[in-house]
């Protein structure tokens, strides 16, 4: 018989109380935390949040699929008599109070992780590397809002060595308020780009708002902004005058961490890389020379925060894309089999235009883009859609396209490209299948509002 061995536990329940200024029913502790029934694990502190539901509403499941105890602010009808409970005044700031104790009482060292692109894959390579030196937490998926970031810090295990804290934000003043709460020792910047340039309003506006992350890092941290960024010198400026270390990293010859040659090929790369004067031979097994600068970002602040910089390096190698992120699948199509790139996660121009350079990379018989809106970019939308018409072109032998976004882009194609355009991905998704054949490679891209991932399923199945 397999010995299974008892997860240590996370929280007793008078830490909890102590920590959210709630009250607990009964005594009990808890080895997790979890927010939604459906992954939910024996053990979990179950929180009851509100969103499109009350998340009240599925505490009496939580507690019989093995929760130890739900977080809650008031009681429903039909609940155990003796449930027990950690009773808060309100759900969603008793997480965040969680948050907070938990990052008070762990002696690991903190990295927080925004930008506009390639923050999620950077968090990720972070996790990978550091894993290599010692125990590391970070974020799952991306959870990296104002209830993702409290969760992630109010799960980080008692030993970790390392924590790796993802923060995102919509609109203006969000990602502060995370940061202050995280409170890193080394903060990231992957890009600035326009991402929700709808709510923002400009680059320059984005540009501050991901500078917000400096709000939150501790005296005497670090900053790894991208170098060849034209914002480089106001964040740096603004770094400085608190006292934080900046390191730039990227192409640029001032970079303190910089590309000092990329060569790319379909399934991965090699680069070669000098940070702080130290030159490092760095493969990759994702494609892209985005993602070398992503690697680069990552060591960095690997190194910023005491990792071995050979040892994160040479992780790296084993590194791979995960799913909705450019994950690479072999799929069955009449006669044999394609390639599917999976990107579905996350589209905006600089995003698109880095999965449609991989597209270009791969030696396929054909080569076909998939691509869903881009959202969130208000009045410059149309423009930057049809923009990526040069990048599609160049990249691609037919390009399939959905929702009315991506008219601007489909319209402004060649024509031998065009494959056809409509209205949604559930529309779109037959008509790619219908035209596969041995041999070809497949991105798939978009917003993640834009349902691209419906296409992906769809691909994945068998053909009838």
């Amino acid at each position: 018989m397999n010995d299974i061995s008892t997860p240590p536990v996370l929280w007793t329940a008078e830490e909890l109380a102590d920590a959210a200024s709630g009250k607990v029913t009964r005594d009990f502790s808890v080895t997790g935390v979890s927010i939604d029934t459906r992954s939910l694990k024996p053990g979990d502190l179950f929180v009851a949040l509100r969103d499109s539901r009350d998340g009240h509403e599925f505490v009496a499941d939580a507690l019989a699929k093995g929760a130890a105890a739900a977080l809650v602010d008031h009681r429903l009808p039909g609940w155990p008599e003796d449930a027990p409970l950690l009773e808060v005044a309100e759900s969603l700031a008793g997480l965040t109070m969680l948050g907070a104790a938990a990052r008070a009482r762990s002696t690991a060292r903190f990295i927080g992780v925004t930008g506009s692109v390639g923050k999620t894959t950077t968090k990720e390579m972070l996790r990978h590397g550091l894993s290599a030196i010692g125990p590391t937490h970070a974020s799952a998926a991306s959870y990296n809002n104002q209830w993702g970031v409290p969760l992630t810090l109010a799960r980080t295990p008692r030993d970790a060595a390392y924590a790796v804290i993802e923060m995102g934000m919509n609109h203006r003043h969000e990602i502060a308020p995370l940061s202050q709460l995280a409170e890193p020792e080394v903060a990231v910047i992957t890009t600035i780009a326009p991402s929700h340039i709808g709510h923002l309003g400009s680059l320059e506006a984005i540009a501050e708002e991901k500078g917000d992350i400096l709000a939150g890092l501790l005296p005497g941290g670090t900053a790894v902004f991208p170098r060849d960024s034209a914002f480089y010198d106001r964040l740096a400026e603004r770094c400085r005058a608190q006292g934080a270390k900046v390191v730039g990293f990227g192409e640029h010859p001032e970079s303190d961490a910089r590309l000092l040659e990329y060569e790319g090929h379909a399934e991965g790369g090699a680069a070669k890389i000098e940070l702080h004067g130290a030159q490092f031979e760095l493969r990759l097994a994702a494609p892209g020379r985005h993602m070398a600068l992503n690697a680069l970002a990552a060591l960095a602040a690997g190194v910023a925060a005491g990792a071995d910089p050979g040892r994160f390096a040479a992780s790296l190698g084993f590194f791979g894309a995960g799913a909705g992120r450019g994950q690479r699948l072999q799929i069955a199509v009449p006669g044999g089999t394609a390639l599917l790139i999976d990107d579905s996660y996350n589209g905006q121009p600089t995003a698109m235009r880095a999965g449609l350079a991989v597209l270009g990379l791969q030696d396929a018989k054909r080569r076909i883009a998939v691509l869903g809106d881009m959202r969130e970019l208000g009045d410059f939308g149309p423009a930057l859609h049809a923009e990526l018409a040069a990048d599609a072109a160049q990249s691609a032998d037919l390009v399939f396209c959905c929702g009315p976004l991506m008219k601007n882009l489909f319209d402004a194609l060649p024509p031998e490209k065009r494959a056809v355009h409509l209205p949604n991905s559930a529309a779109l998704a037959p008509a790619v299948k219908a035209v596969l054949a041995p041999g070809d490679a497949i991105l798939v891209k978009g917003s993640l509002g834009s349902r691209m991932a419906v296409i992906v399923n769809a691909l994945k199945e068998p053909a009838a």
